[in-house]
């Protein structure tokens, strides 16, 4: 089962029927055809809060009782005024211990480095510092519940800006992909698949064209962002999991 946000959800990889597709729907396809017969829940929700998370999914994979669990949670928290990595921390441990006190193999993410993740060349290092102390605690949970990490932070070859949409907040399909197979890579799935592999030559826009970029994205994406926020609301408000129940995996042969 997968439990989380946008990030667990697919977003922006587009897959059947109007929805979206992602690592975690990859990384289930990876595992069907390795060992067949898996069944998989996708629980996540965009814009999905870590106590949302811990409230409305955590206690139905707990009742689903699967084998293997993996949980991203706490990146919506993170980007809120104020955010508190150990506030943040201590409510993800709670989330933890209930998944792994039912007896599932828990699989849980470090944060990106944000010093590597570049716009039109420029880096930005402004939530390294709280990334990082949350990366810390994370770490610690983990040694304290027998958890299994995937250290995104280590990954530098998925900060590439082929791996990130024009929204700067989502994984393109390629960059799903790569983290579906370092993903499956960690837990000795086979795939037949590279995900280290040399992106495209960057491009660099000049500085007019940068500030046209950069103001196109703060009307198409940050603008409404900062509108939701004000009025309470959340992208994912009357949503619902896209494969609320563990069943069969289809493959790309099976489709």
């Amino acid at each position: 089962m997968a439990l989380g946000d946008s990030f667990t959800e697919g977003l922006n990889d587009p897959g059947v029927m109007g929805e979206f597709r992602g690592w975690a729907d990859r990384l289930a396809e990876y595992i069907e055809r390795a060992q067949p017969g898996l069944r998989y829940a996708n629980l996540a929700v965009r814009g999905k809060l870590l106590g949302q998370i811990a409230d409305e999914q955590v206690p139905v994979a707990v009742g689903m009782r699967p084998d293997l669990v993996s949980i991203s949670a706490g990146g919506n928290d993170m980007l809120r005024p104020g955010a508190d990595p150990d506030v943040i921390a201590a409510r993800f441990y709670a989330a933890a211990r209930e998944l792994r006190g039912s007896g599932a193999e828990v699989l849980v993410f470090t944060g990106f480095d944000p010093a590597l993740r570049s716009v039109n060349g420029r880096a930005s290092a402004r939530w390294r510092g709280k990334v990082a102390t949350l990366n810390v605690h994370l770490r610690s949970i983990a040694d304290r519940l027998d958890l299994r990490v995937v250290d995104l932070w280590s990954m530098p070859e998925l900060c590439d800006d082929g791996a990130w949409d024009e929204d700067r907040l989502h994984m393109t399909p390629e960059g799903h992909r790569r983290l579906a197979v370092a993903i499956a890579e960690f837990l000795d799935v086979p795939t037949g698949e590279e995900w280290r592999g040399e992106w495209p030559e960057r491009v660099v826009l000049p500085w007019r064209e940068a500030k046209q970029a950069d103001l196109h994205w703060a009307r198409t994406y940050l603008l409404p962002w900062v509108q939701r926020r004000i009025k309470g609301r959340s992208s994912g408000d009357g949503r619902v999991a896209k494969r609320p129940e563990l069943a069969p995996v289809l493959t790309d042969h099976d489709r």
